[in-house]
Formats: structure tokens, C-alpha cells, sequence
């Protein structure tokens, strides 16, 4: 290729990702009457900057060959300030290893533009091999927190396992989402913690954590479901006693893993939840998102617990690197009472679903809690035919 055809190609790799960070999204029809899904994911590795991934200059790549390559951007912690809305998304190169990087929306929908570099992620003295799924809470005491795991590998198995690791919570808090402080890892009794969300509020003048233990890292029923408890610190953060507060249960969406999303939102009805809930099928695991409240004095409290799930994998939703997965750790309240959802798909891209508040704690209190056996599910469904066809005949319908 000579110099000029080089310069050619590079200016439309620009053109053509320009063209992708304005499109502009469309709302697709209401899905249940609760949510709606969008078009287009909001974020993908095609939104990741040309310069990231090219070098760009002629003399050092002649080809215009990728020299660090993109593999997926999912997984996003989410966060409003200042009128903007900011997704701080798990960036996967070809090599397997995460980062941290910003995107940036006027419209928290579409036009989501990445700053010119990933965040520089501050390491404790063990090191990190590798740091994902971050959740961001605006806490009470002014600091942005950042909750996210670390990943290293176990040092207690043999040298030639490479399949071993020691997942633990990392955190570390900003002011402005540029400069980041890191902190003590989480401090538990449990071997293994990622999923680990920060409650937004002191409760009982300390910080408080929904966790997420487990003994060993990639042995899925080797969990013991939501946890929670309390650290007098979070710069040395210890929780001493752990509680679970939503455990797994059999034959449910959420039988053989679950743990926290975001931070919860307040309401006047209670802390709303988002969650992500596994099981297992013939294809493999299964990753769907369910919602709940939880007291608004004891926040460890479930007091609703709607019965199946809230969001599963629809369409190309279900295809990538991990298959048949929804995830989310970031979601925005907006002033208007909407509520924008952000969502990985099968470990490949970022997409959004919009609601309402108001909307899905309704969803969440007067959804039938899960009958846990056939025969309790059909009198439910039969409960709902009955008074509907009550209606319909005082209506003249159907």
C-alpha cells in the first residue's frame, strides 16, 4: 500500500466510526409492558477510539494493520453528573485482559464517545491480573466509588494449573472519574468476592456491602448467593459478619448463581434492585436480571421478590463470547422518573433498555412471588384467568 492509499484508509476508519458514535438510537416496541429495548447496542469494539487499536502512523505499520485489537466492551458501571451521562465500561482487548475506560453521552441512549484514554487504575501491592464489572456509587459521604473484581491467580495450586484464580474486591474512589485513589480490597471470611456492590447510604453510621461469596472462583454452586454485612472503614474495609440475604433456590432462574447489579435506587417503597440470576440448561449456564426491594431501614431486607425474571436474552442478545448472558452492574435514574438499564450481552457488547421508577417497583410489588412448584404456579395463572375473565365480560371482550 503506498502512502497515499494508507492515508486514505485511515481518514475513513475515522469517517466511519464518527458515522457509528452519532447514530442515533431507536426505541423498539414496549417489551411486557415494563421496559423497552433499544435498536442498537450503546456501546461495542467498534466504538472504541481508531487510535486505540491502530497505529497510525506509515513508516511503523504500512499495512494499517490492528496492532492492539478489541475483543468486546460490555459490562458497564453507570453514573449521571452534571447533566452527562458516563458509562465506565469493561474494555477486553484480543489478549483477554480488561481495563476500565469512560464513555461519554449528552443522551444516556446513543452518541456514547470514549475519552482519549482508559482510566489508570491504581494497584494494591499484590498486583492485578486482571480488574472487571465495575459498579460506581455516588456514596453519602461525597466520594464516587468504584467496586470492581480483581482477579489474580491462586497461589495455592500446583504451577502447572493455569486455570485457577482468586477473585477479590477491589476499590477505589474519585472525585471526578480521571484521578482514582486505590483502597484496601474488601476484607471477608469467604475465599472468593466479586459482585460486591456498595450501599449508597451509612446504615448505623457504617458502610454497608451486598456480597457475593464463593469458595472456588469458576465452580458456579460453589456460592452462597447475596450476602450481607457491614465495615466500620472503607479505606480498610472488613466485614466481620456476613449474612445472606437472598440465597439460592432450586429450580428457579436463580438455582445455581446470583449476585447485585448496581447500587440499589431509593424509593418510597423501599431500596430497588437489579440482580443477575443463573441456571443451568443443556446448552450450558444461563444469565437472565430480576429485580426486588428491600426495607427501606433494614436495606438488608428483601420484603418483594417478584417470581422469574425481568430481562433474559432475546436475538443477538444471546450470541458472543459467553452465550445466552444478560448482566448488568449500572443503571441511572433520571429527573423525570425514567430509569435507563444498562445491560452486557454474552460478554460481548453494551446495550440499554428504558423504564420508569415508578414503573418497575410496581413490576416488583405486585408480581406473584415464584410458587417453587408447578402446581402453586398454575393456581396463580389461574387466579389472574379468573379475575380477567370477569372483566372481559363486563366489558364484552375477547
Amino acid at each position: 500500500m503506498d502512502k497515499e492509499t494508507f492515508e486514505k484508509k485511515v481518514n475513513q476508519l475515522f469517517k466511519n466510526h464518527r458515522e457509528l458514535i452519532e447514530r442515533k438510537n431507536e426505541e423498539l416496541e414496549e417489551t411486557r409492558g415494563i421496559f423497552h429495548r433499544y435498536k442498537y447496542p450503546v456501546l461495542t469494539r467498534e466504538h472504541v477510539p481508531v487510535f486505540w487499536r491502530y497505529d497510525l502512523n506509515y513508516e511503523t505499520n504500512p499495512h494499517l494493520m490492528e496492532r492492539l485489537g478489541i475483543n468486546s466492551v460490555f459490562n458497564s458501571g453507570a453514573i449521571k453528573l452534571d447533566s452527562k451521562f458516563y458509562l465506565l465500561a469493561r474494555v477486553e482487548g484480543l489478549d483477554r485482559k480488561s481495563f476500565f475506560a469512560v464513555a461519554e453521552s449528552p443522551t444516556g441512549v446513543d452518541r456514547f464517545e470514549f475519552w482519549d484514554y482508559p482510566i489508570v487504575m491504581p494497584e494494591t501491592d499484590r498486583g492485578d491480573v486482571n480488574v472487571y464489572d465495575i459498579r460506581v456509587v455516588k456514596h453519602e459521604d461525597g466520594w464516587i466509588y468504584g467496586l470492581f473484581c480483581s482477579e489474580r491467580k491462586d497461589p495455592d495450586v500446583p504451577e502447572g494449573d493455569t486455570t485457577s484464580a482468586n477473585a477479590q474486591t477491589g476499590i477505589a474512589r474519585t472525585r471526578d472519574l480521571k484521578t482514582w485513589e486505590r483502597l484496601d480490597d474488601l476484607k471477608t471470611k469467604s475465599p472468593q468476592q466479586r459482585n460486591v456492590v456498595l450501599h449508597p447510604e451509612f446504615v448505623d453510621g457504617k458502610y454497608a456491602f451486598y456480597t457475593r461469596p464463593m469458595k472456588r472462583f469458576l465452580e458456579a454452586k460453589s456460592g452462597g448467593g447475596i450476602g450481607w454485612g457491614l465495615s466500620d472503614s472503607i479505606e480498610h474495609a472488613e466485614i466481620k459478619d456476613e449474612i445472606i440475604v437472598e440465597e439460592l433456590r432450586y429450580h428457579t432462574i436463580s438455582e445455581i448463581k446470583n449476585g447485585l447489579g448496581p447500587a440499589p435506587i431509593k424509593t418510597k417503597e423501599g431500596w430497588l434492585h437489579l440482580a443477575h440470576g443463573v441456571r443451568g440448561t443443556a446448552a450450558g449456564l444461563r444469565y437472565v436480571l430480576y429485580s426486588f426491594l428491600t426495607d427501606l431501614e433494614h436495606p438488608g431486607k428483601i420484603i418483594y421478590r417478584p417470581g422469574g425474571y425481568l430481562i433474559a436474552p432475546r436475538g443477538e442478545e444471546r450470541v458472543g463470547d459467553v452465550s445466552n448472558v444478560v448482566f448488568s452492574n449500572g443503571w441511572i435514574p433520571l429527573d423525570n422518573g425514567g430509569l435507563l438499564i444498562y445491560y452486557g450481552s454474552s460478554d460481548t457488547k453494551t446495550h440499554v433498555a428504558k423504564t420508569t421508577v415508578e414503573k418497575l417497583v410496581d413490576y416488583v410489588k405486585n408480581t406473584p412471588e415464584d410458587g417453587r412448584r408447578s402446581p402453586l404456579c398454575v393456581q396463580q395463572r389461574t387466579a389472574l384467568i379468573d379475575k380477567n375473565m370477569k372483566v372481559m365480560k363486563e366489558k364484552g371482550i375477547g
